[in-house]
Parts: C-alpha cells; sequence; structure tokens
C-alpha cells in the first residue's frame, strides 16, 4: 500500500492567504480546508457491515478503531450508485480522524489569497456544506465547510453504525 501524501504546501503563504486541498468529486472541483484534513491515503480495503446505507463506503480500520468512509458522491447525489474504485480515488481522513470522505481524486494542495474566495450563503446549499467558492484561474471550486458536510441526523446515524462496527471489531478480537 502507499503511504499517505505529505500535506504541505510549496508555496509560501501571505498571513491572510489560506491552504485548501483541491478535490474531484464524480467530476465537480471541491476544496476542503487544509486544517480539516489529517492525511490523504490511497483506497485501502474497506469492511462493511450488513446495515450500510448507500451514503457509506465502509469503514477504515485504523489501527483497531473503525472510521467511518463516506463517498462524497453519493452524498451529494452526483453519482447514483456504487463503483469500482478507480486508480486515482483517495481516502480524506478529517482532521479528528474520526470520519473519512472517499473522493475521486485529491489533485493538489493550494495557497489562495482572501480576493479569490466569495463566501455562499449558508441557505444556497443544503446543510450550508459549501460555504464559499474558489476561483482558481478560470475555475470555480467549492469550498465545503467540513462540520456541516453531514446534516445532524446523519452524524448521529453514523456514530450509531460506528458504534456497531467497534462492537463488531471487540467482539473479534475476544477468543
Amino acid at each position: 500500500m502507499e503511504a499517505a501524501l505529505p500535506l504541505s504546501s510549496s508555496r509560501p503563504a501571505s498571513a491572510a492567504s489560506a491552504a485548501y486541498l483541491l478535490l474531484d468529486v464524480a467530476g465537480v472541483a471541491c476544496a476542503l480546508p487544509r486544517a480539516a484534513v489529517s492525511e490523504i491515503l490511497p483506497l485501502p480495503n474497506l469492511f462493511r457491515l450488513p446495515t450500510l446505507g448507500p451514503l457509506l463506503a465502509g469503514f477504515l480500520n485504523l489501527g483497531g478503531v473503525p472510521v467511518p468512509v463516506v463517498d462524497l458522491a453519493r452524498l451529494f447525489g452526483l453519482r447514483a450508485a456504487a463503483r469500482d474504485p478507480g486508480p486515482y480515488d483517495h481516502l480524506v481522513l478529517a482532521a479528528d480522524r474520526a470520519t473519512a470522505f472517499l473522493v475521486d481524486r485529491v489533485s493538489d494542495l493550494v495557497t489562495v489569497e482572501p480576493e479569490a474566495v466569495r463566501s455562499v450563503s449558508g441557505r444556497q446549499t443544503l446543510n450550508g456544506c459549501v460555504e464559499a467558492e474558489i476561483t482558481l484561474g478560470d475555475r470555480l471550486v467549492h469550498a465545503l465547510a467540513p462540520a456541516r458536510i453531514l446534516t445532524l441526523e446523519e452524524q448521529e446515524r453514523l456514530a450509531a453504525l460506528t458504534r456497531a462496527a467497534q462492537d463488531r471489531l471487540a467482539a473479534l478480537a475476544v477468543g
């Protein structure tokens, strides 16, 4: 398995600039604030509980701790059905390491000046999951708000599924 990709920007940032990780989510350009990401991982084998819904790709076993992997393309309604993993699929592990997001590709880590970022009203997207639009050259990139990608109900259900996965792993450890 490949090593996790480092998360350091090669360009010095001004005091007001911000670092973003650029993502491809089913052909849609998205970004996450660098501070919201712990690691970028190549797609490992994930384990699935029989009760998982279609939005979860499965669980990553991170040192014996199950981490739910949310398929962003399915969550955002950009892909109707699961697909075979692609060669560039990555997991983006959240800074708190409690959740990972499956994306089609992590393409870059960029430093963005404030004038390239335009705020988006929380009412314009479901749960306010897009907090800004970033202009990069001639491209428009949706900056995601990590805390609002999942609704409160989705977070609660995800927590329950994670507890069930932890119980299942614990039961296997007891011999």
